[in-house]
């Protein structure tokens, strides 16, 4: 029985970075996916105050929120740094993760909602978009040239953005509107294919999701 655990998602981005996290860094794990219709034992005894997924069990320890358990993973195993050395620069690379995974609920939305909240959401999706547009002007990762803690964070804008899109048929990012945010994904993809999940897989995932919602509306 494998000493580290994870209950999550296959095709959830926040159990995604902690996936990543851990193959960066060579840890051997096993993967319990959840159903969060019929939550497990398991996890609401990991998990008593959220119930949420993801959690990593470390030795019989519960490490809970994906960007918490990041920093967990960087401190306690051996392998190549997630977060920079630096002071300065592990403050940018927290600074960017909070503000990704804070904008990240209206990126969400634009492609859930329908009518004025969604437009609303958009609208939100779009300044943080700019936001992001502008960062990258001279750079091709959110910390300078080496990937790390921030972009494993932003997963969703790097690859799930773009499933949704197809999915969906809302078109958010385009390279006209964005391109430096544009340079840096491409970038991103490039570099990072080992570590993502199956694009097709993930296109039937959401298929699933998306369609049943747009119907209800």
């Amino acid at each position: 029985m494998a000493e580290v655990k994870l209950l999550g998602l296959s095709y959830s981005p926040f159990s995604h970075r902690v996936e990543w996290a851990l193959k960066i860094k060579g840890v051997k794990y096993e993967f319990i996916e959840e159903d969060l219709q019929n939550k497990s034992p398991l996890l609401l005894q990991s998990n008593p105050i959220y119930k949420k997924i993801p959690v990593l069990i470390h030795n019989g320890k519960c490490i809970c929120e994906s960007m918490v358990i990041l920093e967990y993973i960087d401190e306690a195993f051996e392998g190549p740094s997630i977060l920079p050395k630096d002071p300065y620069d592990r403050a940018l690379a927290r600074f960017w993760a909070k503000y990704v995974d804070d904008k990240g609920e209206a990126v969400w939305k634009s492609f859930f909602l329908k009518g004025e909240e969604q437009e609303k959401a958009k609208e939100e999706a779009y300044e943080m978009l700019k936001i992001l547009d502008n960062e990258f002007k001279d750079k091709k990762f959110f910390v300078g040239d080496k990937f790390g803690f921030a972009d494993i964070v932003a997963n969703g804008a790097a690859l799930y953005l773009g499933i949704l899109e197809e999915v969906s048929g809302v078109v958010l990012v385009t390279s006209e509107k964005f391109p430096n945010f544009c340079a840096w994904r491409d970038e991103y993809c490039t570099q990072n294919k080992e570590y993502f999940p199956s694009r097709d897989e993930l296109l039937i995932r959401y298929r699933a999701y998306i369609q049943p919602v747009a119907a209800s509306k």
